[in-house]
């Protein structure tokens, strides 16, 4: 189990913060900081349906916001916090913009990329690995993450009911 510092733990609760935002808007729960040299340099909450942007993930709108903020898509030394496993998607773009090292919460079994459906960082495809941990306020974001798709849930059978009396 990987030790965790505080700081990493108050960066992860604005992750969480931002995730809280992007529930608020009926977006899947997840939400990304980006840190350089102890500063929030960029940070963002999914927004594929808002944005009507399918690339739109947390971690990649944290990843657009500091790549301006600082001037230059290379991110050397950043640390990302996410509070869940990135995907394919993100992955990729973590190694393109050469972020160091990457802490998440929860992991996704279904298409979390590096240590649950793939491990694509253990390719050797790669000229560029970072450094990642996980579990981090993991069942808070977890819990987060649950309820969001239980209400989800919910929601669909009011509107299948509906339907069904109206027919």
């Amino acid at each position: 189990m990987t030790a965790f510092s505080e700081r990493d733990t108050v960066f992860m609760r604005r992750a969480l913060a931002q995730a809280r935002q992007g529930q608020a808007l009926g977006e899947v729960p997840v939400g990304a900081v980006l840190v350089v040299n102890d500063a929030v340099v960029g940070e963002g909450f999914n927004q594929p349906i808002t944005a009507q942007d399918p690339t739109a993930h947390a971690e990649v709108v944290a990843l657009r916001l500091a790549a301006k903020a600082l001037g230059n898509y290379r991110l050397e030394g950043a640390t990302l916090y996410v509070t869940l496993e990135p995907c394919t998607m993100c992955v990729g773009a973590l190694v393109h913009a050469r972020v160091a090292r990457v802490v998440f919460a929860a992991a996704e079994p279904k298409s979390g990329s590096l240590v649950s459906a793939r491990r694509q960082l253990e390719s050797g495809y790669y000229n560029h690995v970072f450094t990642f941990e996980g579990g981090l306020l993991a069942d808070e974001a977890g819990a987060l993450l649950s309820d969001f798709f239980r209400q989800r849930r919910v929601a669909q059978k009011k509107i299948q009911d509906g339907s069904e009396r109206n027919e």
